[in-house]
């Protein structure tokens, strides 16, 4: 039985979709050439990891000539986000809070930063309470 394909990146999978949101798009061989990291990743090992981006629906190629040339259907961002979902619900039972909290326990947080999440809370409190307000009174106007 093959193993269970993760839907979440790799670090090898990480590599190779940092040098396709860089570049756009690439060729296994552009890939490769663009991967400055050590230590060196063979070319069968480049497509090998590509193909499995394909099936996880993280790219797409086209043909061009003899070559395929890959691009990301997932952005950055959304990767991103979606890894970060994976690891509160797999180690913080779908808890954001207790994500921040443990973000904020860990000895290597400084003032400067915790300065700058509070500012962002504060930001994020009045976002909400703007788009709560645009929605009761499009309620309002709907009636």
């Amino acid at each position: 039985m093959p193993p269970r394909q993760s839907g979440t990146l790799t670090e090898a999978e990480l590599r190779i979709m940092d040098v396709l949101w860089r570049r756009g798009s690439g060729t296994v061989q552009q890939v490769l050439d663009s991967i400055t990291e050590k230590p060196a990743i063979a070319y069968n090992s480049v497509l090998t990891t590509i193909r499995v981006l394909e099936r996880k629906g993280y790219l797409k190629h086209q043909k061009d000539g003899r070559a395929h040339v890959y691009t990301p259907l997932v952005g950055q961002k959304e990767a991103t986000r979606s890894e970060i979902r994976h690891l509160v619900s797999r180690f913080f039972k779908n808890s954001h809070e207790q994500l921040v909290l443990n973000l904020l326990e860990d000895q290597g947080i400084g003032s400067e930063e915790i300065g700058r999440l509070r500012e962002m809370l504060v930001q994020k409190d009045k976002d909400t309470d703007t788009d709560t307000v645009q929605k009761d009174t499009i309620q309002k106007d709907a009636r």
